[in-house]
Protein backbone atom coordinates (compact mmCIF):
# COMPACT_ATOMS: atom_id res chain seq x y z
CA UNK A 1 0.00 0.00 0.00
CA UNK A 2 1.24 3.46 -0.90
CA UNK A 3 0.72 6.82 0.76
CA UNK A 4 -0.24 9.59 -1.70
CA UNK A 5 0.39 13.27 -1.03
CA UNK A 6 0.17 16.18 -3.49
CA UNK A 7 1.94 19.55 -3.40
CA UNK A 8 2.33 22.64 -5.55
CA UNK A 9 5.87 23.54 -6.61
CA UNK A 10 6.99 27.02 -7.57
CA UNK A 11 9.62 26.21 -10.21
CA UNK A 12 9.07 22.77 -11.82
CA UNK A 13 12.22 22.86 -13.96
CA UNK A 14 14.48 23.75 -11.06
CA UNK A 15 12.71 21.23 -8.87
CA UNK A 16 13.29 18.44 -11.41
CA UNK A 17 16.99 19.26 -11.64
CA UNK A 18 17.48 19.32 -7.88
CA UNK A 19 15.35 16.24 -7.34
CA UNK A 20 17.49 14.32 -9.82
CA UNK A 21 20.64 15.44 -8.04
CA UNK A 22 19.20 14.33 -4.69
CA UNK A 23 18.31 10.92 -6.12
CA UNK A 24 21.96 9.96 -6.64
CA UNK A 25 22.23 8.69 -3.05
CA UNK A 26 20.18 5.63 -4.04
CA UNK A 27 21.35 2.44 -5.70
CA UNK A 28 18.40 2.36 -8.13
CA UNK A 29 17.19 5.52 -9.86
CA UNK A 30 14.83 6.17 -12.75
CA UNK A 31 14.06 9.65 -14.05
CA UNK A 32 11.73 10.07 -17.04
CA UNK A 33 11.28 13.52 -18.58
CA UNK A 34 8.96 14.66 -21.37
CA UNK A 35 10.83 17.99 -21.66
CA UNK A 36 7.53 19.82 -22.23
CA UNK A 37 7.33 18.30 -25.71
CA UNK A 38 3.73 18.16 -26.93
CA UNK A 39 2.53 14.55 -26.91
CA UNK A 40 -0.96 13.32 -27.73
CA UNK A 41 -0.72 10.51 -25.20
CA UNK A 42 0.85 11.40 -21.87
CA UNK A 43 0.15 11.16 -18.14
CA UNK A 44 3.00 13.08 -16.52
CA UNK A 45 5.61 15.69 -17.39
CA UNK A 46 8.27 13.81 -15.42
CA UNK A 47 8.61 10.85 -13.04
CA UNK A 48 11.29 9.99 -10.52
CA UNK A 49 11.42 6.54 -8.90
CA UNK A 50 14.13 5.52 -6.43
CA UNK A 51 15.24 2.83 -4.01
CA UNK A 52 14.20 -0.74 -4.84
CA UNK A 53 11.90 -2.54 -2.41
CA UNK A 54 11.88 -5.58 -4.71
CA UNK A 55 13.46 -6.22 -8.12
CA UNK A 56 13.80 -8.75 -10.90
CA UNK A 57 16.71 -9.33 -13.26
CA UNK A 58 17.16 -12.18 -15.70
CA UNK A 59 18.61 -13.32 -18.98
CA UNK A 60 16.34 -13.90 -21.98
CA UNK A 61 15.15 -17.40 -20.99
CA UNK A 62 11.43 -17.19 -20.11
CA UNK A 63 11.98 -13.50 -19.43
CA UNK A 64 8.48 -12.33 -20.39
CA UNK A 65 6.84 -15.06 -18.30
CA UNK A 66 8.93 -14.01 -15.29
CA UNK A 67 8.03 -10.35 -15.87
CA UNK A 68 4.34 -11.20 -16.18
CA UNK A 69 4.44 -13.04 -12.85
CA UNK A 70 6.34 -10.19 -11.16
CA UNK A 71 3.88 -7.60 -12.43
CA UNK A 72 0.86 -9.61 -11.31
CA UNK A 73 2.31 -10.34 -7.85
CA UNK A 74 3.35 -6.76 -7.07
CA UNK A 75 0.46 -4.89 -8.76
CA UNK A 76 2.53 -1.77 -8.17
CA UNK A 77 4.77 0.74 -9.91
CA UNK A 78 7.58 -1.09 -11.73
CA UNK A 79 10.40 0.64 -13.62
CA UNK A 80 12.99 -0.93 -15.87
CA UNK A 81 13.91 -2.20 -19.29
CA UNK A 82 13.58 -4.88 -21.94
CA UNK A 83 16.83 -5.41 -23.84
CA UNK A 84 16.79 -6.05 -27.57
CA UNK A 85 18.10 -9.57 -26.95
CA UNK A 86 14.80 -10.64 -25.43
CA UNK A 87 14.08 -11.45 -29.07
CA UNK A 88 15.73 -14.74 -28.14
CA UNK A 89 12.81 -15.41 -25.78
CA UNK A 90 10.15 -14.67 -28.39
CA UNK A 91 11.80 -16.43 -31.35
CA UNK A 92 14.44 -19.09 -32.03
CA UNK A 93 17.25 -16.56 -32.28
CA UNK A 94 20.59 -15.95 -30.59
CA UNK A 95 22.93 -13.06 -29.79
CA UNK A 96 26.58 -13.97 -30.18
CA UNK A 97 28.24 -10.66 -31.01
CA UNK A 98 30.67 -8.79 -28.76
CA UNK A 99 29.26 -7.29 -25.55
CA UNK A 100 31.36 -4.77 -23.62
CA UNK A 101 28.57 -3.68 -21.26
CA UNK A 102 27.26 -6.90 -19.67
CA UNK A 103 23.84 -5.61 -18.59
CA UNK A 104 21.12 -8.14 -17.64
CA UNK A 105 18.67 -8.82 -20.48
CA UNK A 106 15.78 -7.65 -18.29
CA UNK A 107 15.66 -5.55 -15.13
CA UNK A 108 12.72 -4.04 -13.24
CA UNK A 109 12.33 -2.75 -9.71
CA UNK A 110 9.50 -1.78 -7.39
CA UNK A 111 10.51 1.61 -5.92
CA UNK A 112 9.95 2.72 -2.36
CA UNK A 113 9.48 6.33 -3.48
CA UNK A 114 7.78 7.69 -6.62
CA UNK A 115 7.48 11.39 -7.57
CA UNK A 116 4.92 12.26 -10.27
CA UNK A 117 5.22 15.77 -11.75
CA UNK A 118 2.50 17.39 -13.84
CA UNK A 119 2.65 21.14 -14.41
CA UNK A 120 3.28 22.79 -11.04
CA UNK A 121 1.96 19.80 -9.09
CA UNK A 122 3.97 16.97 -7.60
CA UNK A 123 2.44 13.81 -6.19
CA UNK A 124 4.54 11.78 -3.77
CA UNK A 125 3.85 8.08 -3.46
CA UNK A 126 5.81 5.88 -1.11
CA UNK A 127 5.40 2.45 0.36
CA UNK A 128 4.19 2.31 3.93
CA UNK A 129 7.21 0.51 5.35
CA UNK A 130 8.07 3.01 8.08
CA UNK A 131 8.12 0.76 11.14
CA UNK A 132 4.89 -0.84 9.78
CA UNK A 133 2.92 2.34 10.33
CA UNK A 134 2.02 5.41 8.31
CA UNK A 135 4.90 7.85 7.67
CA UNK A 136 2.47 10.75 8.09
CA UNK A 137 1.44 12.49 11.28
CA UNK A 138 -2.28 12.97 11.93
CA UNK A 139 -1.86 16.57 10.74
CA UNK A 140 -0.51 15.39 7.37
CA UNK A 141 3.17 16.09 8.04
CA UNK A 142 5.95 13.61 7.48
CA UNK A 143 7.32 11.83 10.54
CA UNK A 144 11.02 12.73 10.73
CA UNK A 145 12.21 9.23 11.66
CA UNK A 146 12.24 5.62 10.49
CA UNK A 147 12.60 4.31 6.91
CA UNK A 148 10.99 7.46 5.51
CA UNK A 149 13.22 9.86 7.43
CA UNK A 150 14.34 11.96 4.49
CA UNK A 151 15.58 15.54 4.53
CA UNK A 152 14.29 16.18 1.04
CA UNK A 153 10.75 15.07 1.77
CA UNK A 154 10.76 16.87 5.08
CA UNK A 155 11.69 20.12 3.38
CA UNK A 156 8.98 19.63 0.75
CA UNK A 157 6.35 18.90 3.36
CA UNK A 158 7.46 21.85 5.47
CA UNK A 159 7.51 24.12 2.43
CA UNK A 160 11.15 25.02 2.93
CA UNK A 161 13.46 25.95 0.11
CA UNK A 162 15.01 22.92 -1.59
CA UNK A 163 18.74 22.55 -1.15
CA UNK A 164 21.00 20.43 -3.33
CA UNK A 165 22.33 17.52 -1.30
CA UNK A 166 25.48 15.45 -1.71
CA UNK A 167 26.39 17.15 -4.95
CA UNK A 168 29.74 16.02 -6.28
CA UNK A 169 31.94 18.11 -8.57
CA UNK A 170 31.33 17.27 -12.20
CA UNK A 171 34.18 16.17 -14.42
CA UNK A 172 34.89 16.52 -18.09
CA UNK A 173 34.41 13.32 -20.05
CA UNK A 174 36.97 13.75 -22.85
CA UNK A 175 36.59 10.12 -23.91
CA UNK A 176 38.41 8.79 -26.96
CA UNK A 177 35.47 7.51 -28.99
CA UNK A 178 36.15 4.67 -31.41
CA UNK A 179 33.92 3.40 -34.21
CA UNK A 180 33.31 -0.36 -34.17
CA UNK A 181 32.61 -0.58 -37.92
CA UNK A 182 34.76 1.48 -40.28
CA UNK A 183 33.24 3.49 -43.10
CA UNK A 184 34.51 0.99 -45.68
CA UNK A 185 33.14 -1.95 -43.73
CA UNK A 186 29.81 -0.18 -43.21
CA UNK A 187 29.40 0.42 -46.94
CA UNK A 188 30.24 -3.22 -47.65
CA UNK A 189 27.76 -4.52 -45.06
CA UNK A 190 24.94 -2.30 -46.35
CA UNK A 191 25.70 -3.56 -49.86
CA UNK A 192 25.32 -7.12 -48.54
CA UNK A 193 22.02 -6.15 -46.95
CA UNK A 194 20.84 -4.69 -50.25
CA UNK A 195 21.67 -8.03 -51.88
CA UNK A 196 19.38 -9.74 -49.37
CA UNK A 197 16.63 -7.27 -50.31
CA UNK A 198 17.16 -7.90 -54.03
CA UNK A 199 16.89 -11.67 -53.42
CA UNK A 200 13.63 -11.17 -51.56
CA UNK A 201 14.93 -12.34 -48.15
CA UNK A 202 13.76 -9.06 -46.59
CA UNK A 203 12.42 -5.75 -47.82
CA UNK A 204 13.65 -3.56 -44.96
CA UNK A 205 16.10 -3.90 -42.06
CA UNK A 206 17.55 -1.54 -39.47
CA UNK A 207 21.33 -1.83 -39.52
CA UNK A 208 23.27 -0.42 -36.55
CA UNK A 209 26.85 0.22 -35.53
CA UNK A 210 28.50 0.97 -32.20
CA UNK A 211 30.70 3.81 -31.01
CA UNK A 212 32.57 3.09 -27.79
CA UNK A 213 35.39 3.98 -25.39
CA UNK A 214 37.36 1.64 -23.15
CA UNK A 215 38.89 2.59 -19.78
CA UNK A 216 36.22 5.29 -19.74
CA UNK A 217 35.46 7.41 -16.68
CA UNK A 218 32.45 9.68 -17.01
CA UNK A 219 30.08 11.53 -14.70
CA UNK A 220 26.79 9.83 -15.66
CA UNK A 221 24.43 12.46 -14.28
CA UNK A 222 26.34 15.38 -15.79
CA UNK A 223 26.55 13.52 -19.11
CA UNK A 224 22.81 12.88 -19.10
CA UNK A 225 22.10 16.53 -18.35
CA UNK A 226 24.27 17.66 -21.27
CA UNK A 227 22.70 15.13 -23.63
CA UNK A 228 19.18 16.10 -22.59
CA UNK A 229 19.96 19.81 -23.00
CA UNK A 230 21.21 19.21 -26.55
CA UNK A 231 18.20 17.11 -27.57
CA UNK A 232 15.21 17.92 -25.29
CA UNK A 233 13.37 14.77 -26.45
CA UNK A 234 9.90 13.64 -25.31
CA UNK A 235 11.12 10.30 -23.95
CA UNK A 236 14.29 11.18 -22.06
CA UNK A 237 15.43 8.75 -19.37
CA UNK A 238 18.15 8.58 -16.74
CA UNK A 239 18.62 5.12 -15.24
CA UNK A 240 21.03 3.97 -12.59
CA UNK A 241 21.28 0.39 -11.37
CA UNK A 242 24.25 0.54 -9.01
CA UNK A 243 27.13 0.92 -11.51
CA UNK A 244 25.15 0.45 -14.72
CA UNK A 245 23.67 3.50 -16.42
CA UNK A 246 21.36 4.43 -19.28
CA UNK A 247 21.49 8.08 -20.41
CA UNK A 248 18.69 8.31 -22.93
CA UNK A 249 17.53 11.10 -25.25
CA UNK A 250 14.94 9.10 -27.17
CA UNK A 251 12.35 10.81 -29.37
CA UNK A 252 10.38 7.59 -29.90
CA UNK A 253 7.61 5.79 -28.08
CA UNK A 254 7.55 2.00 -28.43
CA UNK A 255 4.28 1.03 -26.78
CA UNK A 256 1.77 2.50 -24.34
CA UNK A 257 -1.24 0.90 -22.63
CA UNK A 258 -4.18 3.00 -21.40
CA UNK A 259 -6.84 0.69 -20.04
CA UNK A 260 -7.50 -1.67 -22.93
CA UNK A 261 -6.02 0.67 -25.56
CA UNK A 262 -2.54 -0.07 -26.96
CA UNK A 263 -0.64 2.71 -28.78
CA UNK A 264 2.51 2.36 -30.90
CA UNK A 265 4.30 5.34 -32.51
CA UNK A 266 7.11 4.14 -34.78
CA UNK A 267 9.66 6.56 -36.21
CA UNK A 268 11.06 6.03 -39.67
CA UNK A 269 12.29 8.86 -41.88
CA UNK A 270 14.94 11.37 -40.84
CA UNK A 271 16.19 14.73 -42.12
CA UNK A 272 18.68 17.24 -40.78
CA UNK A 273 17.81 20.58 -39.18
CA UNK A 274 18.96 23.99 -40.44
CA UNK A 275 19.60 27.16 -38.46
CA UNK A 276 17.89 29.06 -41.27
CA UNK A 277 14.15 28.97 -40.59
CA UNK A 278 13.12 29.06 -44.24
CA UNK A 279 15.55 26.30 -45.21
CA UNK A 280 14.54 24.28 -42.16
CA UNK A 281 10.90 24.45 -43.19
CA UNK A 282 11.80 23.34 -46.70
CA UNK A 283 13.80 20.39 -45.36
CA UNK A 284 10.84 19.30 -43.25
CA UNK A 285 8.46 19.55 -46.21
CA UNK A 286 10.86 17.60 -48.43
CA UNK A 287 10.98 14.87 -45.77
CA UNK A 288 7.20 14.74 -45.72
CA UNK A 289 7.12 14.27 -49.50
CA UNK A 290 10.16 11.98 -49.85
CA UNK A 291 9.04 8.65 -51.35
CA UNK A 292 11.97 6.70 -49.91
CA UNK A 293 11.50 8.02 -46.36
CA UNK A 294 7.72 7.53 -46.50
CA UNK A 295 8.07 3.99 -47.80
CA UNK A 296 10.34 3.15 -44.84
CA UNK A 297 7.68 4.39 -42.44
CA UNK A 298 4.76 2.71 -44.19
CA UNK A 299 6.55 -0.66 -44.23
CA UNK A 300 7.00 -0.48 -40.48
CA UNK A 301 3.41 0.65 -39.94
CA UNK A 302 2.28 -2.51 -41.74
CA UNK A 303 4.54 -4.57 -39.46
CA UNK A 304 3.20 -2.81 -36.35
CA UNK A 305 -0.40 -3.39 -37.47
CA UNK A 306 0.36 -7.08 -37.84
CA UNK A 307 2.07 -7.25 -34.43
CA UNK A 308 -0.78 -5.47 -32.65
CA UNK A 309 -3.36 -7.72 -34.31
CA UNK A 310 -1.97 -10.70 -32.39
CA UNK A 311 -3.55 -9.42 -29.16
CA UNK A 312 -6.20 -7.08 -30.58
CA UNK A 313 -9.96 -7.30 -30.45
CA UNK A 314 -11.33 -7.99 -33.92
CA UNK A 315 -11.32 -4.93 -36.18
CA UNK A 316 -9.73 -2.65 -33.56
CA UNK A 317 -6.33 -1.98 -35.19
CA UNK A 318 -6.36 1.61 -36.47
CA UNK A 319 -3.73 3.86 -38.08
CA UNK A 320 -4.48 7.14 -36.33
CA UNK A 321 -1.76 9.09 -38.15
CA UNK A 322 0.45 8.10 -41.08
CA UNK A 323 3.82 9.77 -41.66
CA UNK A 324 3.35 12.92 -39.63
CA UNK A 325 6.39 15.22 -39.76
CA UNK A 326 7.72 16.22 -36.32
CA UNK A 327 10.59 18.50 -35.37
CA UNK A 328 13.23 17.85 -32.70
CA UNK A 329 16.32 19.83 -31.75
CA UNK A 330 18.70 17.73 -33.85
CA UNK A 331 16.52 16.32 -36.65
CA UNK A 332 13.09 16.10 -38.27
CA UNK A 333 11.31 12.73 -38.17
CA UNK A 334 8.30 11.01 -39.73
CA UNK A 335 6.13 9.44 -37.01
CA UNK A 336 3.03 7.30 -37.36
CA UNK A 337 0.52 6.33 -34.68
CA UNK A 338 -1.14 2.90 -34.66
CA UNK A 339 -3.55 1.74 -31.95
CA UNK A 340 -5.64 -1.27 -31.01
CA UNK A 341 -7.93 -2.56 -28.26
CA UNK A 342 -6.46 -5.39 -26.19
CA UNK A 343 -8.60 -8.50 -26.55
CA UNK A 344 -10.02 -9.98 -23.38
CA UNK A 345 -7.78 -12.70 -22.00
CA UNK A 346 -4.49 -11.03 -22.96
CA UNK A 347 -2.27 -9.37 -20.36
CA UNK A 348 -0.15 -6.23 -20.50
CA UNK A 349 2.96 -8.39 -20.83
CA UNK A 350 1.37 -10.27 -23.74
CA UNK A 351 1.06 -6.97 -25.60
CA UNK A 352 4.77 -6.34 -25.07
CA UNK A 353 5.94 -9.85 -25.92
CA UNK A 354 3.99 -10.10 -29.18
CA UNK A 355 5.31 -6.78 -30.49
CA UNK A 356 8.91 -6.99 -29.25
CA UNK A 357 11.42 -5.97 -30.50
CA UNK A 358 9.75 -2.98 -32.10
CA UNK A 359 9.49 -2.92 -35.88
CA UNK A 360 11.31 0.38 -36.27
CA UNK A 361 14.53 -1.21 -34.95
CA UNK A 362 14.24 -4.57 -36.72
CA UNK A 363 12.70 -4.71 -40.19
CA UNK A 364 10.36 -6.77 -42.28
CA UNK A 365 9.77 -9.63 -42.35
CA UNK A 366 10.85 -9.26 -38.73
CA UNK A 367 12.46 -12.64 -38.03
CA UNK A 368 14.46 -12.71 -41.28
CA UNK A 369 15.58 -9.14 -40.69
CA UNK A 370 16.77 -9.96 -37.15
CA UNK A 371 18.73 -12.99 -38.43
CA UNK A 372 20.51 -10.90 -41.06
CA UNK A 373 21.11 -8.04 -38.61
CA UNK A 374 22.82 -10.46 -36.21
CA UNK A 375 25.17 -11.70 -38.94
CA UNK A 376 26.18 -8.28 -40.24
CA UNK A 377 26.37 -6.24 -37.02
CA UNK A 378 29.46 -6.65 -34.86
CA UNK A 379 28.10 -5.76 -31.41
CA UNK A 380 25.42 -7.29 -29.22
CA UNK A 381 22.74 -4.59 -29.04
CA UNK A 382 21.72 -5.29 -25.45
CA UNK A 383 19.70 -2.41 -24.03
CA UNK A 384 20.22 -0.32 -27.18
CA UNK A 385 17.11 -0.62 -29.39
CA UNK A 386 15.30 -2.26 -26.51
CA UNK A 387 12.69 -0.44 -24.44
CA UNK A 388 12.69 1.50 -21.16
CA UNK A 389 9.68 2.52 -19.13
CA UNK A 390 7.21 1.58 -16.42
CA UNK A 391 4.08 -0.27 -15.33
CA UNK A 392 1.47 1.45 -13.17
CA UNK A 393 -0.35 -0.25 -10.27
CA UNK A 394 -3.42 -0.45 -12.55
CA UNK A 395 -1.52 -2.50 -15.14
CA UNK A 396 -0.99 0.28 -17.67
CA UNK A 397 2.46 0.94 -19.10
CA UNK A 398 4.53 3.29 -21.23
CA UNK A 399 7.84 2.37 -22.90
CA UNK A 400 10.21 4.28 -25.13
CA UNK A 401 12.62 2.98 -27.75
CA UNK A 402 16.19 3.09 -26.46
CA UNK A 403 17.89 5.14 -29.17
CA UNK A 404 20.02 8.33 -29.06
CA UNK A 405 21.36 6.88 -25.81
CA UNK A 406 24.63 6.40 -23.96
CA UNK A 407 25.21 3.20 -21.98
CA UNK A 408 27.88 3.03 -19.30
CA UNK A 409 29.22 0.29 -17.07
CA UNK A 410 31.34 2.00 -14.41
CA UNK A 411 32.83 -1.29 -13.19
CA UNK A 412 33.94 -2.33 -16.69
CA UNK A 413 34.79 1.32 -17.46
CA UNK A 414 33.10 0.87 -20.81
CA UNK A 415 30.91 3.49 -22.48
CA UNK A 416 28.91 2.83 -25.62
CA UNK A 417 26.33 4.28 -27.95
CA UNK A 418 24.94 2.91 -31.20
CA UNK A 419 23.11 4.36 -34.16
CA UNK A 420 21.36 2.88 -37.16
CA UNK A 421 19.21 3.51 -40.18
CA UNK A 422 16.60 1.66 -42.22
CA UNK A 423 17.92 -0.09 -45.32
CA UNK A 424 15.43 -0.51 -48.15
CA UNK A 425 15.79 -1.22 -51.87
CA UNK A 426 16.21 2.52 -52.51
CA UNK A 427 18.93 2.97 -49.90
CA UNK A 428 22.21 4.63 -50.87
CA UNK A 429 24.99 3.22 -48.63
CA UNK A 430 26.83 6.56 -48.54
CA UNK A 431 23.70 8.47 -47.51
CA UNK A 432 22.83 5.86 -44.87
CA UNK A 433 26.32 6.25 -43.44
CA UNK A 434 25.89 10.02 -43.28
CA UNK A 435 22.54 9.56 -41.54
CA UNK A 436 24.24 7.42 -38.89
CA UNK A 437 26.87 10.08 -38.29
CA UNK A 438 24.11 12.70 -37.97
CA UNK A 439 22.35 10.59 -35.33
CA UNK A 440 25.65 10.00 -33.49
CA UNK A 441 26.51 13.69 -33.29
CA UNK A 442 24.78 14.51 -29.99
CA UNK A 443 26.13 11.51 -28.07
CA UNK A 444 29.62 11.93 -29.40
CA UNK A 445 29.70 15.64 -28.62
CA UNK A 446 28.77 15.23 -24.94
CA UNK A 447 31.31 12.43 -24.44
CA UNK A 448 34.12 14.37 -26.07
CA UNK A 449 33.44 17.71 -24.35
Amino acid sequence: MRTHTTYTIQNPEQFKEQLLQWSQRFREVVFLDGNDYHRKYTSFDAILAVDAFTSIKTDHINAFAKLDEYQHVTKDWLFGYLSYDLKNDTEKLSSDNYDGLHFPDLFFFQPKKVFLIKGDTIELQFLNICDEESPLTPEGGLKPHGECDDNLLWKIFAGNEFETLNQQPTTRNSQLIQQRISRESYLDKVTQMLAHIQRGDIYEANFCMEFYAEEAVIDPLHTYQKLNAISNPPFAAYFKNNKQYLLCASPERYLRKEGSKIISQPIKGTARRSSNAVEDGSIKQELLENDKERSENIMIVDLVRNDLSRTAAKGSVVVEELCGAYTFKQVHHLISTVSSQLKEGFTATDALKTTFPMGSMTGAPKISAMEIIEKLEETKRGLYSGAFGYFTPEGNFDFNVVIRSILYNAVERYVSFSVGSAITAKADPEKEYEECLLKAKAMRSVLEM
